[in-house]
């Protein structure tokens, strides 16, 4: 039972999210948070979304998308207003759950509680759970552990009211074997190809035609303005770098946190679990002890045969195969009963019949890593690290101000903040607005880097403003070259057009022989055709199958066979399919059935858990103020700095 959970990929994934990053949307204390009438965006059953909630919402949503895509990243995507409506509306939802939670009396358990904490990876060692890493993460994400522990328990309490609702959903097995059926369905598929080259021959392209192209689609053959840029990256990495600590420091650090220096007793244990929940009937609860007695009495006799017992015996599908080994784990890991009698126990003793919500233990204790203090020198590099970053964090608030405000106010040159900050200016290679690729990492925010080639930066050669690009990263940049657009001359050019004129001319052929043939099949007729050797084809993605021929494929009509259809790919093959077998899907216990079954019932779910909501909103009455809403868009962009005199101007 503990290890079951422990293994549980869902929660681990959602969770380990929670302590990797701010909370993604909202706390215990703003689920029915009323604040004042100013800056709200929404009104849920009474409690208010306020304007801060939402920018809190936006950051988090920022965050979580640049860790997942990194330089892919683009906040513009979060910026539309169709983005910002998105985000409200899932605010929305949320505080619906958490009212209809409270209404319902819904609550995680402590027991729950504990276990998905200490099956979170960021927070083991040696892949136990270990309560060092824990409150270290919680310092760095500046929670509180009764704090953190609150919101986790709501986030729980709410997956049990998801799940309450979508994990119902029925689907009619006549219309669900239907949908499996035409899923399923596979079709014995040759193929042949007429190919553009072979008419290339045929095809002739006057010069004038040639000519003719070129002046038409000038823009086709222009060489686009290239710039190359200097920039400056102030950074709380670059600021560490700089930061010294000395020994006095690391020596108070250690012994101001020497809490944080000590690694709990841990203990591993086994244990024998048969299962009887608390609120089970009596009579099962009767049975389920005599049989955890019986297994008691037989390792009192032959304690060697623990494991044996266990892996045969014992209901926790994670710990049996195992002999019943649960690892190492340190007090608050555990339920209490069980806790209570592990750590009362001495290395290899059983304990007696131990009574806890999962059921009957018997518990064997194999193992006592003692408490362990990390000496001084063991500590001295982490501690000196993590004070480097404190201080490099309080200079970044400190710096980013006046770095931001050097890069405007003496806009004509990096140097300046180069200097002050000791950064270094760095170069980019030559780039376009199109092509990227010399742009570095200049490319990765679409705000600094439209900033390059806006008139400021092109013409005036103005730094841009410092942008942040990432947390606690930002990053200011000036145009110091301009490559001036030009068309490529004619006769550069010449082959390149006379070769794509003929491909195209080509391919027009091929598709009117392809279909001609095509015709002729349809009626019956041989068409001089040689087909490849027969594939299955089935709906999923096929390597090698483009997707359009695919639905091509599955479009046909099979009342006669063999089928025939075709079309034209974009390298300008015709390509023809010739169906000779249809084999419509069934369902059982096929894999392939039972995926398309649980896929249904998630969509089934999904359309349930919407109807919910919608019933939900109508219930407790929600009220969007759109015109606060598109403000707040307007606000929440970055402050644009004042107008820059004109050259020559004061």
């Amino acid at each position: 039972m503990f290890d079951a959970v422990r293994n549980n990929k869902r929660i681990v994934q959602v969770f380990l999210a929670l302590i990797t990053l701010p909370f993604a949307f909202w706390g215990v204390d703003s689920y029915f948070r009323s604040g004042g009438g100013a800056g709200e965006l929404a009104s849920v059953g009474g409690s208010k979304i306020s304007q801060q909630e939402f920018a809190q919402s936006l950051r988090d949503q920022q965050e979580r998308l640049r860790g997942q895509l990194g330089r892919e990243f683009n906040p513009a995507m979060l910026e539309t207003p169709e983005a910002r409506a998105a985000m409200l509306d899932a605010l929305v939802s949320q505080r619906l759950l958490a009212l209809q939670a409270g209404k319902s009396n819904l609550t995680a358990s402590d027991a729950l509680l504990r276990e998905v904490i200490g099956a979170i990876p960021a927070l083991q060692e040696d892949g136990k759970f270990s309560m060092r890493r824990y409150e270290q993460a919680l310092r760095a994400q500046g929670l509180t552990q009764a704090g953190f522990e609150a919101k986790l328990r709501q986030d729980l309490t709410l997956q049990q009211l998801v799940q309450s609702v979508s994990d119902t959903a029925v689907v009619s097995r006549a219309a669900a074997e239907r949908i499996i059926a035409i899923q399923l369905e596979e079709r014995e598929v040759s193929e042949t190809a007429v190919r553009p080259e072979q008419f290339a021959g045929q095809v002739k392209v006057a010069a004038e035609a040639v000519r003719d192209f070129y002046e038409k689609n000038r823009k086709q053959f222009e060489i686009p303005q290239q710039i190359r840029a200097e920039y400056l990256v102030l950074s709380r990495d670059a600021l560490a770098a700089q930061t010294g600590v000395s020994a006095e420091e690391i020596r108070s650090a250690y012994e101001k946190n020497a809490r944080n220096n000590v690694s709990p007793e841990e203990r591993r244990a086994s244990h024998i679990l048969i299962q009887s929940p608390a609120d089970a009937p009596e009579a099962e609860q009767k049975t389920a002890r005599a049989k955890s007695q019986a297994l008691l009495q037989q390792l009192r006799k032959n304690p060697a045969d623990f494991a044996r017992l266990a892996k045969e015996q014992s209901q926790d599908p994670g710990s049996a195969p195992k002999g019943g080994d649960l690892g190492y784990f340190p007090r608050g890991a555990m339920v209490k009963p069980f806790e209570d009698a592990v750590f009362s126990l001495k290395e290899n003793q059983i304990s007696e019949i131990v009574r806890s919500e999962f059921g009957f233990h018997i518990i064997r204790l194999t193992g006592v890593k003692p408490e362990k203090v990390r000496s001084f020198e063991e500590a001295r590099e982490t501690i000196a690290a993590e004070l480097k970053q404190q201080a490099a964090g309080r200079r970044f608030a400190e710096a980013a101000e006046t770095f931001s405000n050097m890069v405007y106010e003496q806009a004509d040159s990096l140097k300046p903040a180069a200097e002050k900050f000791k950064l270094e200016i760095r170069q980019s290679g030559f780039f376009d607005s199109v092509n990227r690729n010399g742009a570095g990492p200049l490319a990765a925010n679409e705000k600094l880097f439209a900033a390059l080639f806006s008139d400021d930066a092109l013409k005036n050669r103005r730094n841009t403003d410092a942008v942040e690009v990432a947390p606690n990263t930002l990053v200011a940049a000036r145009v110091v070259e301009v490559r001036p657009a030009e068309l490529r001359a004619y006769d550069s050019v010449k082959a390149e057009i006379e070769k794509k004129l003929v491909a195209e001319a080509a391919a027009e052929l091929a598709k009117k022989d392809g279909e001609a043939r095509l015709a002729r099949l349809a009626k019956g007729e041989e068409a001089g055709l040689k087909w490849s050797p027969i594939q299955t084809v089935v709906r999923q993605p096929m390597r090698g199958l483009a997707p359009e021929a695919q639905r091509a494929i599955f479009k046909a009509p099979v009342d006669k066979l063999p089928a025939f259809t075709g079309l034209q790919l974009p390298n300008g093959a015709f390509v023809l399919y010739r169906i000779g077998q249809v084999k419509s899907g069934k369902g059982g216990d096929d894999p392939r059935a039972r995926a398309q079954r649980l896929m249904l019932a998630q969509m089934a779910g999904g359309e349930d858990f919407n109807a919910y909501l919608a019933a939900k909103r109508a219930h407790y009455g929600v009220k969007i103020d759109a015109a606060a809403l598109s403000k707040s868009g307007e606000e929440g962009a970055a402050p644009a700095a004042p107008a820059r005199p004109s050259p020559g101007k004061l």
